[in-house]
């Protein structure tokens, strides 16, 4: 059984969460918007796709705080983010 050294790493471009924390609060904006703006899918629609975007501000906040905790050298950061 390989050793955990033995697995190569991947490279950043797949590790960076920022793309898919991009793409996805500019689906929920975008669904917003037009939700807000056709009323398609009523009070509800609209709901969900605000939550999903504040889902989004959510895990960027958190990111970027992590981020900057790893820069500072804390030591109950997260390891992993640079």
């Amino acid at each position: 059984m390989p050793d955990a050294s033995d697995i190569p790493q991947l490279p950043r471009a797949l590790r960076a969460p920022e793309p898919v924390i991009i793409v996805g609060m500019t689906l929920w904006a975008v669904a917003a918007v037009v939700v807000w703006l056709t009323g398609w899918g009523g009070d509800h629609a609209l709901q969900i796709s605000l939550v999903g975007l504040a889902v989004g501000v959510l895990g960027t906040t958190i990111v970027l705080v992590q981020r900057a905790a790893v820069r500072r050298g804390d030591r109950t950061a997260q390891r992993g983010l640079d």
